[in-house]
């Protein structure tokens, strides 16, 4: 008897057989679809309960064509075939928010994130985890995700955000095309991961 409790089926959609994928077909993705997404990776547990990730769908061709510049060599055919690509993001400025995400500690936004030092570190790692949630929903939606670093830090924030996020990674979006795949890279073998102290 298998010791997880998530059907196969299941498993297979989020991790086995989900791929990074680098062609992509012309069907759409919905409004509708992302509004499902993110119902699911709202979940994602964040410190606090603070919630940095921020998203920007980039849906009209001026966007796109913007973002395509800044992207890597490599990356920018991928990018200008998705039919939907995300800019995501860490709010440095979370803490504003936290009286009405946090209610039985409010004063946590004054105690623990006053210093913007403190808040840009604590919104890198909790964003980057609810980014990793926003990868499984996109497979929980049947679709596949293409997230990649390989663009201007420091350009997509000009164009797409402003100094209060930092960009975390840039996410195509929508049905695998035609060679959608690279061959499966080896993992790390359980005994290589794990220590027993």
């Amino acid at each position: 008897m298998s010791e997880l409790v998530l059907h196969p089926t299941a498993q297979d959609l989020l991790f086995r057989q989900a791929r990074t994928a680098n062609t992509f077909t012309a069907e759409p993705v919905t409004d509708d679809q992302v509004q499902a997404i993110y119902d699911l990776v709202k979940y994602a547990p964040t410190a606090y309960n603070q919630s940095p990730l921020r998203v920007v769908l980039v849906r009209s061709e001026e966007a796109r064509e913007r973002l395509v510049d800044l992207m890597d060599e490599g990356n920018r055919r991928k990018t200008a075939a998705a039919p939907l690509v995300a800019v995501l993001a860490a709010d440095n400025e979370f803490h504003e928010d936290l009286p009405a995400l946090l209610p039985h500690f409010p004063q946590a936004k004054d105690l623990l994130f006053a210093d913007r030092p403190v808040r840009e570190e604590s919104a890198l790692l909790n964003a980057t985890l609810q980014a990793a949630y926003f990868i499984l929903g996109v497979r929980a939606a049947g679709l596949a995700a293409g997230p990649m670093t390989g663009f201007d830090f420091p350009g997509v924030r000009k164009e797409f955000l402003d100094d209060d996020h930092t960009p975390l990674m840039v996410v195509n979006i929508g049905r695998p095309g035609a060679d959608a795949w690279f061959p499966r890279s080896p993992r790390l073998a359980y005994h290589e991961v794990v220590t027993t102290v």
